[in-house]
């Protein structure tokens, strides 16, 4: 019997992965298993609202790698896993990348191929608020052809998320301090 193609069984993977990731609070977003040599590579894409850390993805590393050694007649044999968040470039194309990218400068490609740069407000099930060029704006997800998160080496300006926030662009910025001596 012929071995089943690797998106077959990623789709085969996908509700045994997500059985041990989503109650320890984590969403599948991503499975890939891909030949390498004679082994197998299953790379394992989660994240949450909180994003990820390295000892957590340690932790759901060895979850998942107890539940693969379970199905080693699904995979056929050896494997590598990488356990994985995603990165910086993943396109955003759930509401819930949506509302994880708040706050972040993204570049958003529309389906009539105009482009808009903004920054991230208020994620809803069918659209998100961008603020571009001091403007918030509503954008449909079914508007959106391709939208990623930009590289930012500078924190935000306090006046967009003064905007973002609700608060009016001349309101003082709120104080990081807690109080003074």
């Amino acid at each position: 019997m012929p071995s089943p193609q690797p998106d077959q069984l990623a789709a085969q993977l996908h509700p045994v992965i997500s059985d041990v990731v989503g109650p320890a609070g984590y969403d599948l977003e991503e499975i890939d298993v891909r030949p390498a040599g004679r082994r197998r590579l299953v790379r394992v894409v989660v994240d949450s609202d909180s994003g990820v850390d390295l000892d957590e993805i340690a932790r759901l590393s060895r979850m998942v790698a107890a539940e693969l050694d379970e199905q080693d007649a699904l995979l056929g044999g050896p494997y590598t896993l990488e356990v994985t968040s995603p990165g910086v470039d993943r396109p955003l194309q759930l509401e819930r990348h949506w509302r994880r990218a708040r706050h972040r400068l993204v570049g958003v490609r529309l389906n009539d191929a105009s482009t808009l740069e903004g920054r991230v407000g208020d994620a809803r099930e069918d659209r998100v608020q961008l603020l571009v060029d001091g403007e918030l704006r509503w954008v449909s997800y079914a508007d959106v052809a391709h939208a990623a998160v930009q590289v930012e080496f500078r924190p935000p300006p306090a006046q967009d998320l003064q905007i973002l926030n609700g608060m009016p662009p001349d309101a003082p910025a709120p104080s990081s301090r807690k109080g003074s001596r």
